[in-house]
């Protein structure tokens, strides 16, 4: 079986050699199996995690916040 090829989350570049894959995060899913984050060896220091998830809880904390200080 052959391995599956990875997408850099840095640079959206193909991971060619399989060596040179590293694992940067996991991201899980509410139906079904989470997927793997993949980045080259050199960018995984550069990656950064994913913003959405924390200003949307951010919104929420200060909407919640503003509602019991009412």
């Amino acid at each position: 079986m052959m391995p599956g090829l990875h997408v850099c989350r840095h640079c959206d570049g193909l991971i060619i050699d399989p060596e040179d894959a590293v694992v940067v995060a996991y991201v899980h899913a509410n139906s079904g199996p989470g997927r793997v984050v993949w980045a080259h060896s050199a960018h995984a220091h550069l990656v950064q995690p994913d913003p959405y998830p924390l200003a949307l809880l951010a919104r929420i904390r200060a909407l919640r916040a503003g509602s019991s200080a009412s």
